[in-house]
């Protein structure tokens, strides 16, 4: 089963114990981006999952939902 960026980005708070402003600021976006990624109303384009890899050690493909695990 195929998983939406809003389930894997709920994984990565989560196991990162990161709430969305700590999460928005790391990356230099406004939390509200975050909530519209959470609710599946938007979608992050390159440049912001250029930045959650390289802020947050997160694989490409584990964000792109190709794979199903990632190790912190």
């Amino acid at each position: 089963m195929e998983r939406e960026f809003k389930d894997i980005l709920r994984e990565i708070l989560k196991d990162l114990n990161l709430t969305q402003v700590q999460f928005a600021k790391r990356i230099g976006i406004k939390q509200s981006q975050v909530s519209e990624w959470l609710k599946g109303k938007a979608k992050p384009g390159y440049d912001n999952l250029h930045a959650i890899v390289a802020v947050f050690g997160v694989p490409g493909d584990y964000l792109l939902g190709i794979v199903n695990d990632y190790y912190m």
